[in-house]
């Protein structure tokens, strides 16, 4: 007859839980986008670029407006890189989310995390939070450094003066929040070059189309388009049509939110 072997934990031990936590699925996004070769590439270009583009800015920069493009707002010329930054940022968050599609990586993923959507938050979370704390160290330090050639000019400012730490914050603040949305149409469409061109023909070449069309009320609409918003948003002196910060804020964030939302629902829906 044969007996059977009951194990018990030691008196006074806990059974140790394994399971799916939001701090796990955290971890594992956190631990999959730094050993990422394009996270750490893509942020150095991002960081090389907005900060020799506004140093070239200001090394160049003539009290005339000779030298500065007739830009007149001293963080706008100073910042100018964030073009290239917003460009280079959308396409890492596209990568993050679009990438493990391209790869199959995603369905161990999903495995891992049956509900799905905790997968997606968490890559949000993470992009977010090192996206927005790289782009402002970047864009604070580009400013003063560029201060340093520009102090004595008409483009000479200081973070105490009027709205121009605000610019600079707003600045930070839109290029994660356009990365963010990059990331949001990675999700939804599963695929890097179609994501990729997706952000190029609706977010940087469309508004630039719509903008020549001789119609007021279309000109007005192209101000709430993310590229637009994100330049009033970064800017000291709100330009004609721009929209105020409050609003390009929001204008962004539910950009944003409405790309996560998208890819969210079709996350639920869809295979893998």
């Amino acid at each position: 007859m044969s007996t059977a072997r009951i194990t018990t934990a030691p008196t006074g031990v806990r059974p140790t839980r394994v399971g799916v936590t939001p701090a796990r699925v955290l971890r594992s996004e956190w631990h999959k986008f730094w050993t990422l070769r394009s996270t750490w590439v893509t942020l150095s270009a991002t960081s090389v670029l907005i900060l020799a583009t506004g140093l070239v800015m200001a090394v160049s920069h003539e009290p005339d407006g000779g030298g500065s493009g007739g830009v007149g707002d001293p963080v706008v010329l100073t910042l100018i890189g964030i073009q290239f930054g917003q460009i280079i940022l959308t396409v890492l968050g596209v990568l993050f989310s679009a990438g493990e599609y391209s790869t199959g990586m995603i369905r161990a993923s999903l495995t891992a995390v049956p509900k799905r959507l905790p997968v997606l938050w968490a890559k949000a979370a993470v992009f977010t939070a090192v996206s927005l704390v790289i782009g402002t160290v970047t864009v604070f330090t580009t400013f003063l450094l560029a201060q340093l050639f520009l102090s004595d000019t008409d483009m000479g400012a200081s973070l105490t003066d009027p709205g121009i730490a605000r610019a600079v914050v707003g600045t930070a603040v839109a290029l994660t929040l356009l990365g963010v949305l990059g990331l949001g149409l990675g999700a939804l469409l599963r695929s890097v070059p179609g994501a990729i061109g997706a952000f190029f023909a609706g977010v940087v070449i469309l508004p630039e189309v719509l903008s020549a069309m001789p119609s007021d009320a279309v000109k007005s609409a192209v101000a709430y388009f993310p590229a637009r918003a994100s330049e009033s948003l970064g800017a000291v002196q709100q330009v004609d049509g721009g929209l105020s910060d409050g609003t390009a804020l929001l204008t962004l964030c539910l950009w944003a939110a409405a790309a996560l939302r998208a890819a969210g629902w079709l996350l639920k829906r869809r295979d893998v």
